[in-house]
């Protein structure tokens, strides 16, 4: 059946989408949960596909549940955009605005940022510079850089830039689906220790688990250390070894979920923190200050599904 979908319907299944129930998200809101659960089947029976499965642990996504969020999430912005300019006779801004990103984050956080302030400021020429995280401190520091999305908790000037989280990604073991630990609901450090790991040399997060590695007093065999998230998904899925890595790169609704295995880990590691990194003491102008709101907003419209794990 093919039938329009509706504005609400959108907004519905990212309910269900971030809460994984029925119940949750029709408290959230404030609908019957029989209403609700009849949106989501006549989204499906519209669309074609199952969004999603339902089971004991809730309503967890498909890959075609996945891939529709994505769309539904630029819809639901395209409308606030287009509410924001009815209801505030928008300023006309225009200028320069020069962002930092790291190359891993710039993959996972800009484009979508990007293109949602380009369409509401088309006045305003956006440069984007593409860094290792020491030099987009230093282009901060030296005011060359209006603000950086980069992973923030590692930072070498804390003193000099001010951080605003717009994320906290959580660990998990990246094994292969044929691998013995992906049998288990979850893994310890010392259990991963007895495997080989690859380990992602980018953004720092190498650092990040070295710390953590060195805290426990565990020495892995190492494998292989790369600066190629490609490579690191590749080994890990012929099962080669571990990786640890944040949950923003693992991408469940890919055919690399065919192959690889994101584990919940039982031991507590740090987060990796994504955020917008500014000079301390520095003002914003209008057009730094526009996109760090939108920023915020992405921010927290994922915040949710982020945090809730794989």
């Amino acid at each position: 059946m093919n039938r329009a979908i509706t504005l609400r319907q959108f907004r519905y299944f990212i309910a269900v989408a971030e809460s994984n129930s029925i119940a949750a998200a029709s408290r959230m809101l404030n609908i019957a949960q029989s209403a609700l659960t009849k949106s989501i089947q006549e989204l499906e029976d519209s669309m074609g596909v199952a969004l999603f499965v339902r089971s004991p642990k809730g309503m967890i996504l498909t890959a075609e549940g996945h891939r529709f969020t994505v769309g539904a999430r630029r819809v639901i912005s395209a409308v606030a955009d287009a509410s924001r300019m009815g209801s505030e006779s928008e300023r006309t801004l225009s200028g320069k605005l020069i962002v930092g990103v790291s190359s891993l984050v710039a993959g996972y956080y800009l484009s979508e940022l990007f293109a949602r302030f380009s369409r509401n400021h088309p006045g305003v020429q956006v440069q984007v510079t593409e860094e290792a995280p020491p030099f987009l401190e230093h282009l901060l520091i030296n005011g060359e850089l209006d603000v950086a999305i980069m992973v923030a908790n590692a930072l070498s000037e804390p003193q000099a830039l001010l951080v605003e989280t717009l994320t906290r990604s959580p660990h998990r073991v990246w094994v292969a689906s044929n691998h013995p630990l992906a049998e288990q609901p979850d893994v310890s450090l010392e259990e991963c220790a007895a495997y080989g790991q690859i380990m992602l040399e980018a953004d720092r997060i190498e650092v990040v688990m070295r710390a953590v590695w060195n805290r426990h007093q565990l020495r892995p065999r190492m494998v292989l250390t790369t600066s190629s998230l490609e490579a690191v998904r590749s080994l890990v899925g012929v099962g080669a070894g571990f990786a640890l890595l944040p949950d923003f790169l693992y991408r469940p609704w890919t055919l690399d979920a065919e192959h690889v295995e994101a584990v919940k880990l039982r031991d507590a590691v740090p987060t990796v923190d994504v955020g917008l990194v500014r000079r301390r003491g520095s003002a914003a102008n209008a057009a730094a200050q526009e996109f760090i709101e939108l920023a915020r907003e992405q921010s927290r419209g994922r915040r949710a599904s982020s945090l809730r794990g794989i």
